[in-house]
């Protein structure tokens, strides 16, 4: 019986732990559900509390944009409309005050002795020191030169260095107090045809013009008062005229892209094309002008002409292209390379008088030649005297590769 009633007793208290153990866990369970209730409740109330922070500020965003609607009249349209359509303007604001005229005393020798006549020409800052680019046609032969600023200021002005080869100047003049603002240049090897253009310069002696156009073409050969090609010429259509030659012509960022050297034209007066000096070409001689007064270009010391259907067919080509060598320099680079020139004379269906059967250029290392541009272009380009260049020619209708060490001119 003690027995029992102890067994029992032992069941009783088992069964009372087990449940009391049972209700605290329950506690524990609801405690820990009640925190994590709480926990969420306040993160409700935080998303709450922002998104009504972000609906007002989104009423202020669509309140501001009312706004400016409201104030966007056609005469705001209008006005963003004339800055867009006005770069011209903006870019002549920012170069005026750099482009220069350039008035020339010049030198004439004639039969009866020594006379005098003027030139007029276009010129603009190269640096805060007092160096002017021009052409060198613009002071050729000159005794005195004086420069002209827009503010009316004149300075006399010395030559630094010539390339008449180059069609380039450098002038001198000692600004004293006057703040000079060079022009910035771009790298002409990057235009495109079609690209806008400004030229600004003095026209006629009308100080200041400006005009636009667009690059018509580019890498043209013009020749220059040294009788020299200058290759890499760019052709556009912005009016010039006399009086413009040594202006910049500029980009729509105002920066320099060439320098205005000669117009196409049989009045003399603008017809629709100007041409302009690169402004790598005018980079790379201005330099050199500046430090040795000269400008050594590569040279190879030959005349030739380029190889057109008539002269191909005189000679039996196979194709038409090709720059055929009519003379060779005596103790030239050519002669010493093995050039041969054309001892034939013809004359070609327009009158031109032409020694045929020479050699006939069609490529430079790895450039192909149509003509003399493409020649002229890579030497000046890429090469300097000294140095040594690999010809494919035909002579005889067979091809054959020559190494010439290009002199200098100068």
């Amino acid at each position: 019986m003690d027995r029992a009633y102890v067994v029992l007793s032992v069941v009783v208290a088992a069964a009372l732990i087990l449940s009391i153990g049972s209700f605290l866990l329950y506690q524990l369970s609801i405690n820990e559900v009640s925190l994590k209730l709480s926990q969420l409740s306040g993160k409700i109330d935080d998303l709450k509390a922002k998104l009504s922070n972000y609906e007002y500020r989104l009423m202020n965003v669509e309140e501001n944009l009312s706004n400016l609607s409201s104030n966007l009249t056609s005469k705001s349209i209008l006005t963003i409309a004339q800055y867009n359509l006005t770069a011209p303007e903006t870019v002549y604001e920012k170069v005026k005050d750099s482009v220069v005229l350039i008035k020339s005393r010049i030198i004439v020798e004639t039969i009866f002795g020594k006379t005098y006549t003027s030139a007029e020409g276009s010129g603009f800052v190269y640096s805060p020191d007092g160096y002017i680019i021009t052409n060198y046609h613009v002071v050729e032969n000159a005794e005195s030169i004086q420069v002209f600023f827009p503010d009316r200021s004149i300075y006399t002005a010395s030559i630094v260095g010539v390339d008449p080869h180059a069609d380039l100047a450098v002038l001198k003049i000692e600004p004293g107090g006057k703040i000079l603002h060079p022009l910035s240049f771009s790298d002409s090897s990057k235009l495109r045809v079609g690209q806008p253009v400004i030229a600004v310069g003095n026209p006629f002696g009308l100080t200041a013009t400006l005009t636009t156009g667009v690059i018509s073409q580019l890498n043209r050969l013009l020749e220059s008062p040294g009788g020299r090609g200058i290759p890499g010429v760019i052709q556009f259509d912005a009016a010039v005229n006399p009086g413009s030659s040594g202006g910049p012509l500029l980009d729509y960022s105002g920066r320099v892209i060439g320098v205005t050297t000669a117009i196409a034209s049989t009045t003399g007066e603008f017809a629709g094309i100007g041409f302009a000096i690169p402004s790598n070409i005018v980079l790379r001689v201005v330099k050199s002008l500046i430090e040795k007064g000269k400008y050594e270009h590569p040279w190879m010391g030959i005349g030739g002409i380029d190889v057109n259907m008539e002269i191909a067919q005189l000679m039996n080509l196979e194709k038409a292209y090709g720059l055929l060598v009519t003379a060779i320099a005596r103790d030239s680079p050519a002669e010493k390379a093995g050039l041969r020139a054309g001892t034939r004379m013809v004359t070609l269906s327009d009158g031109t008088r032409v020694n045929i059967g020479g050699d006939v250029i069609i490529g430079v290392d790895s450039i192909v030649v149509f003509g003399l541009a493409d020649l002229l272009s890579y030497i000046e380009e890429y090469k300097r005297p000294g140095d040594t260049i690999t010809l494919r020619i035909l002579r005889e209708n067979r091809e054959m590769h020559l190494n010439l060490t290009l002199g200098a001119i100068s």
